[in-house]
């Protein structure tokens, strides 16, 4: 698979860690555009409640030789935003709360769904298996993520773990195109609450445990830093998040997403900006980040 260059605009760490990227005055972004000019296929509205469980390196998903790219983009962005400090679990919905590509945002869901059986077995993972966690969510490694993509039973077994997650709309890619996994912004809300709210989605809590949770939360805080844009254009200095991105072969298109936790003047929020029809990456990506900078100040303003 082709690995797509790291973007020349990408944010890099300035924490002494190395594990943040500084945003100063990334607030004040989200003034360059109205939230009605940006997502005119809806404004401003509660989603649903969220539902109760039931008791690559870098180019992402697996899709073959990319086709020439459109002449004319098509993109349409979806936002969802929640806010942590809250007692609410809806979140707030910018645009149409429909099925978008995940592309390797999905890693994450991978990852929850390993841990998961891991928890049910009574174990916790292997070297081996942490060996393909951590470069999938960090480096957002594609052979790591096929790897653990066949050990979780790939679409069933993702499946049967957003079942407990909480997910109703995401439907796993067929056979090993784990990136061609179909999911929402609202069910991308659910899968954050369950890593970085212990009430998890269904206000009881998580079925992911303690260690669990806290094992997710340290790989998406330290993303590789050429991979640090997207949701956290909204951020201060806090984040923790996962992008993706992927070219579609029919149409030349790009698919590119980004969700996390980020804090913006000691708030906190999870965010998911999903997005396709670009012309290009950077076109996405620079979409993505202005629905991220916008979808947050409103959200703040709520």
């Amino acid at each position: 698979m082709s690995h797509p260059r790291s973007l020349p605009h990408a944010k890099t760490s300035a924490a002494s860690s190395g594990r943040r990227v500084s945003r100063a005055g990334a607030c004040a972004g989200a003034l360059l555009a109205s939230v009605t000019t940006l997502f005119s296929l809806g404004a401003l509205h509660a989603a649903p409640a969220v539902a109760a469980p039931a008791p690559a390196q870098q180019a992402h998903a697996a899709a073959a030789v990319p086709a020439a790219p459109h002449p004319q983009s098509k993109a349409r962005v979806t936002a969802a935003v929640l806010s942590l400090d809250g007692a609410s679990r809806k979140p707030l919905l910018y645009g149409q709360d429909a099925p978008y590509d995940t592309a390797s945002i999905i890693k994450v869901d991978i990852l929850a769904a390993l841990l998961l059986q891991a928890q049910d077995a009574g174990r916790h993972l292997t070297a081996q298996e942490r060996g393909l966690a951590e470069p999938m969510i960090r480096k957002s490694d594609n052979t790591a993520a096929n790897a653990l993509w066949r050990e979780i039973g790939r679409a069933p077994g993702l499946q049967a773990a957003n079942k407990r997650l909480g997910l109703t709309s995401t439907k796993g890619g067929p056979g090993g195109r784990w990136g061609l996994t179909r999911t929402t912004a609202s069910d991308q809300i659910r899968l954050l609450l369950s890593v970085f709210d212990s009430a998890g989605a269904s206000g009881t809590g998580s079925p992911l445990n303690k260690e669990s949770r806290t094992y997710i939360r340290s790989l998406m805080n330290r993303v590789a830093s050429e991979q640090a844009w997207g949701v956290s254009a909204a951020s201060g200095a806090e984040f923790a998040l996962k992008n993706g991105w992927l070219q579609r072969t029919t149409s030349g298109l790009w698919d590119v997403n980004s969700v996390g936790r980020i804090t913006v003047g000691g708030h906190h929020y999870l965010v998911a900006v999903l997005s396709d029809g670009s012309a290009s990456m950077s076109d996405g990506v620079a979409l993505v980040e202005r629905a991220a900078r916008q979808a947050v100040s409103a959200a703040a303003r709520t």
